[in-house]
């Protein structure tokens, strides 16, 4: 009846754990589940690394603070790891303490006692005849382990092997997408911004302001285009250098960007000139906001090469009709007037 009961409850145990996907929700799993089988205030989860040269923590839950955190590796070639694997078999170390006054070069097991654990049972997490890491059930108190716990392990370990196994490819599969999506996102980034200033490029700006145009048409939204000369530009080259107007040009992107609404949009058209899409805002507000722009870049102060440099920028407006914006980037490039 008793080993029926513990059969049972194995049963149970792999079912639950099971469930788990991603490695992190695996061995969550495994920890709210050998509650009652094998005691432990805390269970890590160490991996092999791809060449077999080094063992690397990659979980630990505990109901104290943690020392031996995500990331820790140490060499497996001539430690006691090694020995586990060569043998198959679960160990039992029911005195730490005891254990590093005669490994006192094992920087874990020193940690491990400083977190106060005072005995632990590792597990060697073998699959189709490959380790691939070890389970470390660590208690608080002295002789916390017998045969027994390794028993119950073994009746486990191979399936949990698997799914630790499986869980850690679909976290790397996880990993990959997500490195995937960052590139794809700094590529998209690199193509829509301007390498000098980091606000939208011409292509960028462009495409924007007509969105905007085609979207106001089919509501009857307002939508303004404002073209953004900055003064005297090549007589800032000539006196400082390209480095200086390289400079300005920066300066000047990131007063106008930074005076913006949230859905407003500015981007570098070439050269000196910038493009505004103001977006859902009447002619007076459309010109608040030039003027709070034509202010911010008055008010700049360039420091480059020890010299104090200044700017101020002319404006032209234009706003929606029945035209591209193409068409209103023309009639705003002939409002330039506009200071």
């Amino acid at each position: 009846d008793r080993r029926f009961a513990e059969y049972v409850r194995l049963c149970a145990v792999a079912e639950h754990v099971a469930g788990g996907v991603r490695l992190d929700d695996t061995l969550d799993r495994v920890y709210e589940s050998f509650r009652g089988l094998i005691p432990f205030n805390r269970i890590g989860c160490a991996l092999i690394g791809e060449d077999g040269s080094a063992v690397k923590a990659a979980w630990a839950r505990s109901d104290r603070p943690l020392k031996v955190l995500r990331g820790f590796t140490a060499p497996l070639a001539g430690s006691s790891l090694e020995s586990i694997l060569q043998t198959g078999e679960p160990r039992i170390l029911n005195d730490l303490e005891a254990h590093l006054a005669g490994h006192p070069e094992s920087v874990s097991t020193r940690l491990i006692v400083e977190e106060g654990i005072r005995s632990s049972l590792t597990c060697p997490l073998v699959t189709q005849g490959k380790p691939v890491g070890f389970l470390f059930f660590s208690s608080v108190e002295k002789n916390a382990y017998r045969d027994l716990h390794q028993g119950v392990f073994l009746h486990i370990a191979g399936q949990l092997s698997a799914l630790i196994e499986k869980s850690r490819l679909y976290q790397q599969v996880l990993d990959l997408n997500n490195d995937l999506l960052a590139a794809q996102e700094s590529l998209r980034i690199q193509a829509t911004r301007d390498g000098l200033t980091g606000i939208y490029n011409r292509r960028a700006i462009l495409e924007f302001a007509e969105a905007e145009l085609q979207r106001a048409l089919r509501h009857g939204a307002p939508v303004a285009l404002v073209l953004i000369d900055v003064d005297h530009f090549k007589l800032t080259n000539d006196l400082h250098g390209h480095l200086a107007g390289d400079a300005v040009l920066h300066a000047v992107a990131g007063a106008l960007a930074g005076n913006l609404r949230a859905y407003d949009r500015v981007g570098r058209y070439g050269g000196e000139e910038f493009l505004l899409v103001i977006v859902e805002s009447d002619p007076e507000a459309v010109l608040a906001t030039v003027e709070r722009l034509r202010l911010a870049v008055a008010a700049l102060r360039v420091e480059h090469d020890g010299k104090t440099i200044g700017a101020t920028a002319s404006f032209g407006i234009a706003v929606r009709g029945q035209r591209s914006a193409f068409d209103l980037m023309t009639e705003a490039g002939r409002r330039h007037d506009f200071t």
